[in-house]
């Protein structure tokens, strides 16, 4: 993690988000191309992601801290995790995240962020098949940002997801 910048105190903070529940923000300037953290949590498979978080209830928005890997792993933001899960998505995000061979994950700021600015990136969530209306109202976007798609499903950018979220673990 040597590329990540040390300094006094806490780059950002978790607080009360206007986009969904809690949100992450910078507390102090992020550069563009800066790493600003890890998403931390338990490696698990899909099949242990299923059965701890079984998605019940079609009507109720779609939200945990699950984040697929290649391979088909998952990284289990809701144990062992740290204040990256908290970061919302936007459909004009300042961050995006990638991945290590190691299957790690890190968040990069994709332009210069001020103190204060809410930290968010594309969740790009991908569905088997073409997404009905009513996946489409479960996943619904409340970034706010002028070209927002309203939906944190598949963006324009053909990128896989960058996170999966199947639960109202929030």
């Amino acid at each position: 993690m040597s590329r990540l910048r040390k300094l006094q105190g806490p780059r950002y903070v978790a607080r009360r988000s206007s986009i969904h529940g809690k949100g992450v923000f910078a507390r102090l300037p992020i550069k563009k191309g800066e790493l600003i953290s890890k998403y931390r949590g338990v490696l698990i498979t899909e099949e242990e992601a299923d059965e701890l978080y079984p998605d019940v209830d079609d009507d109720q928005p779609n939200h945990t801290f699950l984040f697929l890997i290649e391979g088909g792993m998952i990284i289990d933001g809701n144990r062992q995790s740290n204040a990256s899960r908290w970061i919302n998505h936007s459909c004009s995000p300042n961050c995006e995240t990638s991945e290590d061979e190691d299957g790690r994950i890190y968040i990069e700021a994709i332009r210069n962020i001020a103190p204060g600015d809410e930290l968010t990136y594309d969740y790009n969530l991908v569905l088997d098949g073409r997404p009905t209306a009513k996946e489409r109202k479960r996943f619904a976007c409340h970034c706010g940002a002028r070209n927002c798609r309203g939906t944190m499903l598949g963006g324009k950018t053909g990128k896989r997801p960058s996170r999966l979220r199947n639960d109202t673990k929030r």
